[in-house]
């Protein structure tokens, strides 16, 4: 069903990844990141299961500047020689990584991240460090108590085994008084890696039921907001802006004439210069008058 690709980083580096596309109109698009195992079957077949739910699937191979291309099974000597990789693991070139999927997909629409144990980990700090993602799902993510007080910038869903001796149940219980606001959920009869179907941690109910509430998170997150947002950062076409300036236009005043108002300006002085003569010919007559009156009251006197 998928096909393989190539991605860019934001330094340049070329890494890997496996895409799988849905049959028809996408619901949406998710990241997903690989446990330490590399993009392997497992990884592949969640890609795959995402596609025919109706979502694009894309998992970068984040291990590709360590190795390229690795990917492992699960006996104990493979498992023994993946967690080598984990020390020779450069962080913040994984986020990088996992941002370049992540841009890719936006290139299309919203974008959502999923991840299983390394992956978990992974999610989660994407989503709690990039802005505009539709959602998280993290399985057993054992790196995420690290990165717990964190504050999430999009919905986010965990799910844990209650039989994980990686991860015990007290640190889950410590994330979910943290992070209130996120959908924490515990598997009574789980394990570590109880969702992979080719380990032997494998628990079928639990699986099921996680994968039920993942697809049920997925279709609420993206049909409530995240064609919004991206219908909210997209660029408007030519005529759409056509029509803003248009409105804009419509809106604005229309420019008020400086003649009327310097003829007023005009008239005004006029008139208090007429108002000012009057008042000066008026005091003038009255103080003639008063001289006169007083002349003639004099004369009257002798």
């Amino acid at each position: 069903m998928g096909q393989k690709l190539k991605l860019k980083a934001a330094d340049g580096f070329e890494l890997g990844a496996y895409r799988a596309d849905p049959p028809g109109r996408p619901r949406g698009r998710v990241v997903v990141i690989q446990e330490i195992f590399g993009v392997n079957n497992h990884i592949r077949s969640v890609c795959d299961r995402l596609a025919e739910a109706g979502y694009v699937a894309l998992a970068p191979q984040i291990f590709d500047r360590v190795e390229r291309d690795f990917e492992s099974g699960y006996t104990p000597d493979e498992v023994a020689h993946a967690r080598t990789f984990i020390p020779k693991l450069d962080w913040d070139k994984v986020v990088a990584d996992t941002e370049a999927a992540i841009d890719e997909l936006k290139k299309e629409g919203s974008v959502a991240i999923m991840g299983f144990c390394l992956g978990g980990s992974v999610s989660w700090i994407a989503a709690t460090k990039f802005g505009g993602l539709a959602a998280a799902v993290c399985y057993y993510g054992g790196q995420i108590m690290q990165h717990i007080d964190k504050k999430a910038r999009c919905p986010v869903q965990m799910h844990f085994g209650a039989q994980d001796t990686h991860i015990p149940v007290s640190d889950v219980e410590i994330m979910k008084q943290k992070q209130p606001q996120a959908e924490i959920y515990i598997y009574q009869h789980a394990g570590h890696g109880f969702h992979c179907d080719e380990r032997g941690s494998y628990d079928q109910p639990s699986s099921r039921i996680a994968w039920e509430r993942t697809l049920g998170f997925l279709s609420r997150n993206f049909d409530s907001t995240a064609e919004e947002m991206i219908e909210e950062v997209s660029a408007p076409t030519a005529t759409q802006i056509a029509k803003q300036g248009a409105a804009k236009a419509a809106k604005k005043p229309a420019a008020k004439s400086k003649a009327p108002k310097k003829a007023a300006k005009k008239a005004a002085k006029k008139s208090k210069k007429k108002a000012k003569k009057a008042k000066k010919k008026a005091a003038k007559k009255t103080a003639k008058k008063s001289k006169k009156a007083a002349k003639k009251k004099s004369k009257k006197r002798r």
